[in-house]
């Protein structure tokens, strides 16, 4: 059975995950992971949640405000062998739901290029890729993706 705990970053299973996303981005990233890193701190991320498949954390996922009305997806990551049973989908609804009751309108999010299924995933849920936002708007390895949820 999958479940989706709210919590914050500083929870000892988001922390744990993190490892391992980055990682798994630190080999999809190449010398460009310096970089993304340097945006993807979690220290300050109130808005996190855990996905849990029958009492095992397999997945995370997290939003902070961008700007005003706009939330972003940040730290999406689900282990290996549990992909393909839409805990990413569960992740990214749950943490749409939570904008939503925060009163953000918009979600958007930023992907690397060669992340083809997390690309296919987004778009299969109403993500479609807009121009590269703050520290991304020069970066041609970022993909950046927007969707209204209000």
């Amino acid at each position: 059975m999958i479940t989706i705990k709210r919590t914050t970053s500083d929870n000892e299973y988001f922390g744990n995950h993190v490892i391992q996303l980055d990682a798994y981005l630190r080999v999809l990233d190449g010398e460009d992971h310096a970089f993304y890193a340097q945006y993807n701190k979690t220290s300050l991320l109130k808005n996190a949640v855990i996905c849990y498949d029958d009492y095992k954390a397999v997945g995370i996922g997290a939003n902070k405000e961008f700007v005003p009305k706009v939330a972003e997806i940040k730290r999406t990551y689900t282990i290996t062998e549990s992909r393909g049973k839409g805990i990413a989908k569960a992740i990214l609804t749950e943490l749409e739901n939570w904008a939503k009751e925060e009163g953000y309108t918009v979600s958007i999010l930023e992907t690397g290029y060669l992340q083809f299924d997390a690309i296919g995933l987004y778009q299969k849920l109403g993500y479609k890729i807009t121009e590269n936002f703050g520290q991304y708007a020069v970066v041609k390895n970022s993909v950046c993706m927007k969707k209204n949820i209000n």
